[in-house]
This record gives C-alpha cells, sequence and structure tokens, in this order.
C-alpha cells in the first residue's frame, strides 16, 4: 500500500495562490508584526539571526527591510520561514484569506486516505505554515488526513539525500512511497532514493504543456483524479 508523499505549491495548490497572496501579505504586514511582537523570545531569536547574517543591524525597521527584500527575491531562509508562518498564523485567525487548494486534490487526498494510503506532506514551506495552510484551505481543515509533516529542515527538495531521509522516517521501502511534485528536478531526485514518481502538470500553472523530453521521464498528469496511487 503505498504512501502519497506530496508537495504543495503547484501540486496541491495554485502557485499564484503563494506567490500572490501570502507572499505579498507577509511583506506588507511584517512592519506591524514586528512593532507589535519584536521584544516576544520566540519572534526576537529570528530577527536577531537576520541581523548578525546582515552585518549586525541594530534596528528592526532595518532588518523588515531586510526580511521584505528577501520575500521579493523568493529566498528560502529559514528565519524569513519562521516570521512569515507567524505573521501567516494571525492572518489565517483573522480569515483575512483561506488557502487554495485545487478540488481534485481535495477529493482525491480523503479517498486515498480512506483506501488505507498514508498521507505526507514535504513543502519548502516550514511544517507549521504547511499545517496553517492545510488547517485553513477552502476545503476545511484537512490536517487530519496527514500523518507525517516535512520541509527543508530534512534536507533541499532537489537532493536524494532528503527523500531518503524521509523514507527513513516513514519507516516504509522507498518503492512504497509515490512522491507527487510539478518539479521535475525534486521528482528526480525522490526518484534517485528509489521512490515512485508523478509530474503534476496543471495548465493554471504550466500554460504550455510539458511533454516528453521535459517530463524527465515521469508519469504525467494535469490532476490528482488522474493518479492511481498503486500505479506508481
Amino acid at each position: 500500500m503505498k504512501t502519497i508523499l506530496t508537495d504543495i505549491e503547484g501540486t496541491t495548490s495554485s502557485i499564484s495562490f503563494v506567490k500572490d497572496v501570502l507572499f505579498p501579505y507577509a511583506r506588507r504586514a511584517l512592519p506591524a508584526f514586528v512593532a507589535a511582537h519584536g521584544d516576544e523570545p520566540g519572534v526576537r531569536r529570528w530577527l536577531d539571526i537576520v541581523a548578525a547574517e546582515s552585518g549586525g543591524l541594530c534596528q528592526d525597521a532595518l532588518i523588515v527591510e531586510t526580511l521584505q527584500g528577501w520575500i521579493d527575491q523568493d529566498r528560502k531562509h529559514t528565519a524569513l520561514k519562521a516570521l512569515q508562518g507567524m505573521v501567516w498564523k494571525a492572518g489565517y485567525g483573522r480569515v483575512d484569506f483561506r488557502a487554495h487548494i485545487y478540488p481534485d486534490a481535495a477529493a482525491a487526498l480523503p479517498a486515498w486516505q480512506a483506501a488505507g494510503h498514508p498521507i505526507a506532506v514535504y513543502s519548502s514551506g516550514s511544517v507549521p505554515a504547511q499545517k496553517l495552510f492545510f488547517g485553513h484551505s477552502e476545503a476545511g481543515d484537512l490536517t487530519p488526513l496527514v500523518s507525517a509533516w516535512f520541509d527543508t529542515e530534512v534536507g533541499g527538495k532537489r537532493e536524494a539525500d532528503s527523500y531518503r531521509r524521509i523514507v527513513a522516517a516513514l519507516g516504509v521501502p522507498a518503492a512504497d512511497v509515490l512522491f507527487l511534485s510539478d518539479v521535475v528536478e525534486e521528482l528526480d531526485a525522490a526518484r534517485e532514493a528509489g521512490m515512485a514518481t508523478v509530474l503534476l502538470d496543471r495548465r493554471e500553472d504550466y500554460p504550455q504543456p510539458r511533454h516528453g523530453e521535459a517530463t524527465h521521464g515521469h508519469r504525467r498528469v494535469e490532476s490528482f483524479a488522474d493518479i492511481e496511487p498503486e500505479a506508481g
């Protein structure tokens, strides 16, 4: 019985939601968030890390500007991910937005779980941010469907060793894990680690279909409805 390991952005959910809703929201909300919570230990530790890595910034306003620049660059930095997660938590709590999820993913995930397929998530966003995403989705709270969460603390998503660590944590053979992603380089790394793979090539996210060599030999689908977990 295959375990489903799924990416989020471009796979269960649209790329545009992250880029056009979440990132701009965090950019706008960071100054007020830091002003209100910058003295709290859980926030301060991340601000101090940013300050130290940026040459010893001594003003929170400069730290915020640095973080906003990182958002513009889509930089994958642990401190930024942690602070963004805190900002998004407040936004989800106020229902300023709901996380987008493709209807076919919202239908398939519970069906797969009910059929005995464990569901795990691997995303570059922090695990707390992943849980917020699934917990406040347009389809409701989907966190009970997920039995394991992984972020880049296990390693980069384009590195085979990351997937080997995930397999070890899941405690199943690599061949019994099916990884779903929209990024062929991630799928390449998962395949190198022994996983089965499926490329999500959604028209909303990728207007030009990827066929032939562009798929790197991974099975290509445009919807979760086209995935049969046991087929790999």
